[in-house]
């Protein structure tokens, strides 16, 4: 019944937003907020590999749950990448070390997870700035990555993101509805859908919190990650789509 309803939902979001895209403040609101859109500027969605998929986790580090998360993913030689929060960085750094030395790739999901559309140019590049420094301090990485919070962009964020050196904004083309707390069964009935090719958006964090419950989520993966392989799909991160474009 909850995947039903949430199907409806979806379903009266999609004709919500194409009765509104019929209006000049609609299509900058779809421009906005939907993850296909390129309105705002450029952005990557796909693999451009039909055999591989390319795990991404939002709103961490968080430690209820990345290091079990770390877990599942080593024990099955998988390599994800993590769109940190700044101020979660900057509380749990040895969790962001932790992602790097396991391989994953790490990047920038701003300082505090604002809605940037609603944000000047300048604000902008202070919540990226901020996130990037407290991943440099942790890590000594340098960052190629960034995702909008919530996937809102506005027409603000491309000439930032370009300003600053990233290699590019990274949207998502299935996600698991996981950004809440829930049994793992409907993450991973969700996940059914998932294909090659595919950009998968999760979450080991909270942005509202340091240590939210997504024990669901390291749940879905223990299912999935052994039949992913079984069905013979590879994964890749971010900095490998770049070294592979």
């Amino acid at each position: 019944m909850g995947e039903r309803i949430e199907q409806m939902e979806a379903w009266q979001s999609a004709a919500i937003w194409a009765g509104a895209a019929l209006s000049v403040p609609g299509v900058a609101a779809w421009g906005a907020m939907a993850p296909s859109s390129q309105l705002f500027g450029r952005t990557i969605r796909h693999t451009q590999d039909p055999g591989a998929i390319a795990l991404t986790f939002d709103d961490g580090p968080n430690p209820a749950v990345t290091p079990a998360l770390l877990e599942v993913l080593e024990q099955n030689s998988v390599r994800a990448t993590f769109f940190v929060i700044g101020k979660h960085v900057r509380a749990f750094p040895e969790l962001a070390v932790e992602i790097v030395a396991r391989g994953h790739t790490i990047a920038n999901h701003t300082e505090t997870h604002p809605r940037l559309m609603l944000h000047r140019a300048a604000e902008v590049r202070a919540e990226l700035l901020h996130c990037r420094e407290a991943i440099a301090v942790a890590t000594s990485k340098e960052i190629l990555w960034m995702r909008p919070p919530f996937g809102f962009r506005g027409p603000n964020l491309d000439a930032v993101v370009r300003g600053l050196g990233f290699a590019g904004v990274v949207m998502w083309s299935r996600w698991a509805w996981d950004w809440k707390p829930q049994p793992a069964g409907p993450v991973i009935q969700r996940l059914r859908r998932v294909r090659g090719g595919d950009i998968v958006l999760l979450h080991d964090g909270d942005y509202m919190r340091l240590e939210g419950d997504r024990r669901h989520t390291v749940a879905a993966m223990e299912y999935w990650l052994p039949r992913w392989r079984d069905a013979g799909m590879r994964f890749v991160t971010m900095d490998d789509w770049k070294r592979n474009s």
